[in-house]
């Protein structure tokens, strides 16, 4: 139940996060005030930074393993990502989608192994 809790508390900032980067994206985009390029590499970068964070908070919660914790929290957001484009959207299923779904997955594994060994200096000081 505990494990349970801090997934959903953790995948809760994730959304919270992820929702926060698009609204500045798109404020920047409303007022002009970046390019189309950078908007698109904005749009890479939010969701990879917000599941490496929310891997390394997984990651620091955790006791071993990190790379499965990173891949569980990975495989959760990445449904709710599924879900809302392909249910709600109605969009296709693409290669590059899902590329870019195994980009995030290794990311949040990435963040969550980081994380752990963050964890790991602490308890031996």
């Amino acid at each position: 139940m505990k494990y349970l809790k801090t997934s959903a508390k953790i995948v809760g900032i994730m959304i919270t996060t992820l929702l926060i980067f698009t609204l500045l994206i798109t404020f920047f985009n409303y007022f002009n005030m970046i390019g189309k390029k950078t908007i698109t590499i904005l749009e890479i970068i939010g969701p990879v930074l917000t599941l490496f964070i929310g891997g390394f908070l997984i990651g620091k919660e955790s006791k071993q393993n990190g790379w499965l914790e990173g891949l569980k929290l990975a495989l959760i957001f990445i449904i709710l990502i599924i879900l809302f484009n392909y249910l709600g959207l109605r969009n296709h299923i693409e290669i590059k989608n899902l590329i870019y779904y195994l980009i995030l997955t290794i990311t949040c594994m990435f963040g969550s192994m980081v994380g752990i060994n963050k964890n790991g200096k602490k308890e031996r000081r």
